[in-house]
């Protein structure tokens, strides 16, 4: 009988609104104000990928050992370089990333013998395409520009 009362009058509904209303305290309401005012985000975050270039001279200080593709899970970064005939050393041509289908793992990151490879701390990364997506070497070293509004 009891069972049968609590579905006529509703009990759970009238229970589960209370428990609602009863946390619509503004003391209870956290809003953070996005655009205003940049959200802290945590020390190991790992978001838009980086080429590190040296200070002094402005040179990138990847060597082209493609350690950091062949530690991606996914594939999606594609080192091409081409040997020096007078240094013999590998100098890096282009160097591609498509953060469309990365997980921000750090894997690449971890294999880089360098440091060159850095996973920051910057999150918007949309796009209105895919094209967008896929960030080419001189995208990595100058890091992505987060909007800045003004209103």
């Amino acid at each position: 009988m009891k069972k049968l009362l609590r579905k006529i009058f509703l009990a759970d509904l009238l229970e589960g609104l209370w428990v609602t209303f009863r946390n619509q305290d503004p003391k209870y309401i956290v809003t953070e104000q996005y655009p205003f005012a940049r959200p802290k985000v945590g020390e190991r975050y790992r978001g838009a990928p980086r080429l590190n270039t040296n200070p002094e001279n402005g040179e990138t200080l990847c060597i082209s050992c493609d350690l950091c593709a062949l530690a991606c899970p996914e594939n999606l970064i594609v080192v091409g370089w081409e040997r020096n005939a007078q240094t013999k050393r590998k100098e890096l041509v282009n160097f591609t990333y498509d953060t469309s289908r990365c997980m921000f793992c750090g894997l690449c990151e971890d294999a880089c013998p360098v440091d060159c490879l850095e996973l920051t701390q910057d999150f918007e990364l949309a796009n209105y395409s895919r094209d967008g997506a896929i960030w080419d070497r001189q995208m990595l070293e100058e890091g992505p520009k987060p909007a800045r509004y003004k209103f």
